[in-house]
């Protein structure tokens, strides 16, 4: 298995003060202050809701960004089918651009808009999914994502609408890496 990159996006100091402290610590963890727009990355990762719905926060860039990417993500979901994508678990969509070729839906919150719990469960839920799908996962041709993924950008899961603390999301997102992809 090849290794992941997961760049660790803040568009503000907190956030960047959060994901320094928490890369200094753990090799394969990198921090891109600016848009995540502006990262070369084979994925991005969505903290949408469980329903795909994206008008907000983040989402609303992707959704400009990737035109029909909402689309996509409830079709994989099953959202579009009366389903919905619990947190804690992920979806990989193709974004319809060269880079990112993949979008990672992994919800922080079951609606739009829900204020996060403060012990930031959510994002260390939503961030452990993502590490799952990229070690486990299959893109919808089979190929594994990890053969195909090398380079993953990560906004704040849950700083936004949901109201986490960045140190609480960056904790949450640190004990998901180690958890999942064993590193300290």
């Amino acid at each position: 298995m090849g290794s992941l990159t997961l760049v660790l996006v803040a568009v503000d100091a907190p956030m960047a003060r959060a994901w320094r402290a928490l890369a200094e610590a753990r090799d394969g963890l990198v921090v891109h202050e600016g848009s995540i727009t502006d990262v070369d990355a084979d994925a991005v990762v969505s903290p949408a809701n469980s329903f795909g719905f994206m008008g907000g926060g983040i989402d609303a860039v992707y959704a400009r960004w990737f035109p029909g990417i909402s689309d996509r993500v409830r079709a994989a979901s099953g959202a579009d089918r009366g389903g919905e994508l619990p947190v804690g678990e992920a979806v990989i969509v193709a974004t319809g651009v060269e880079r990112p070729a993949w979008l990672v839906s992994a919800p922080t919150m079951r609606r739009p808009g829900e204020r996060l719990p403060p012990d930031g469960g959510a994002a260390r839920a939503a961030a452990g999914a993502v590490l799952r799908l990229w070690r486990d996962g299959s893109l919808p041709d089979g190929t594994p994502v990890h053969e195909a993924v090398r380079t993953i950008a990560m906004p704040g899961l849950g700083t936004g609408v949901g109201g986490l603390p960045p140190e609480v999301c960056a904790a949450q997102v640190g004990a998901a890496w180690d958890e999942v992809l064993g590193e300290v």
